[in-house]
């Protein structure tokens, strides 16, 4: 990650540690949601063209928890392909659970007077670090929105959208 400029310094609207219980409540509901899915519809079934459960959430954890990663000061990882490590939904939950622990825990390395610094996220995207971080939490959203179609073309209740807790 390099910084391209360093905005004013402005108040806090929210603070770190409200922040990530916001995403984190976002992190809970979608692993409802990945807990309520058939098995083999999780990993094979789409609409319309769009890929697979397992896939976006596999993209959900590789945006998030490797943007995240980078802006404490590590290595990013991939950004193309999600290739889906799990084969089964419990493996899934698995992993899941290792990566909102590591997604938190770089997360709180961020220091609050970086939030409004300028960064190439992934060495390509420009933005400020709370940009890229909203960016990652829409992304999560916007995918997860996708596999409540799913579940519901498949006749399966999803979680409520609004049980984050």
């Amino acid at each position: 990650m390099s910084t391209l400029e360093t905005a004013e310094k402005i108040s806090t609207i929210i603070t770190p540690g409200e922040l990530a219980a916001h995403w984190n409540g976002h992190r809970g509901l979608t692993r409802k949601l990945i807990e309520v899915f058939p098995e083999k519809e999780f990993f094979e079934y789409s609409i319309g063209g769009m890929r697979p459960a397992a896939q976006l959430i596999q993209e959900m954890m590789d945006v998030s928890t490797g943007g995240v990663r980078e802006m404490a000061g590590g290595e990013a990882g991939a950004i193309a392909g999600h290739a889906v490590k799990a084969t089964t939904i419990v493996e899934a939950l698995e992993n899941w659970d290792k990566d909102t622990a590591e997604l938190f825990e770089n997360l709180a390395k961020i220091p609050v007077d970086k939030f409004h610094d300028r960064i190439l996220s992934f060495g390509q995207y420009e933005g400020t670090i709370w940009g890229n971080i909203f960016y990652f939490m829409d992304n999560e959203i916007h995918h997860r929105a996708q596999a409540y179609v799913y579940l519901r073309s498949l006749g399966v209740e999803p979680p409520a959208f609004w049980d984050r807790y």
